[in-house]
């Protein structure tokens, strides 16, 4: 199975995913990526930041942009070129994170294309926003040929 080559994608589709953020996905990643940093994992120190609890790493919503792009949109086979991103506010234990991507852009000389990318918890804020260049899936070849 294979997602969306470039000739069927067309600007304005879109996929999301959405997952709610537990406190074993955020020690899971720490221990993945090796960032500790307290404001994740010390709810002691945690409590005496801006943020009064421990937050998500910025990069676990991000990684929620990788699964719209692997798979769903344009999907299975997808290779990430780049990503861009702003971060607009903590994702917090508990809250249900939905990471959107939307064709903005294609440019079917290069094979490559442009998407919005954007992750918004449950009340609808904004939590990130940038923008993914992909390359999509190429068709499989016949065989033969």
């Amino acid at each position: 199975m294979i997602g969306k080559t470039i000739d069927e994608l067309k600007v304005g589709d879109s996929a999301e995913f959405s997952k709610t953020v537990s406190e074993a996905d955020i020690y899971l990643f720490a221990g993945i990526t090796g960032d500790f940093n307290p404001a994740h994992v010390d709810e002691e120190y945690a409590r005496k930041t801006y943020f009064a609890t421990r937050i998500a790493h910025g990069m676990l919503s991000a990684g929620f942009i990788s699964t719209v792009l692997g798979t769903r949109l344009p999907g299975p086979g997808t290779i990430y070129m780049r990503q861009e991103l702003t971060f607009l506010g903590a994702v917090k234990i508990g809250d249900t994170i939905t990471a959107k991507a939307e064709v903005i852009e294609i440019d079917t000389a290069k094979g490559r294309v442009k998407l919005r990318t954007t992750c918004d918890n449950q009340e609808g804020q904004r939590v990130l926003t940038g923008e993914a260049l992909v390359s999509p899936p190429r068709p499989p070849k016949k065989a033969g040929g």
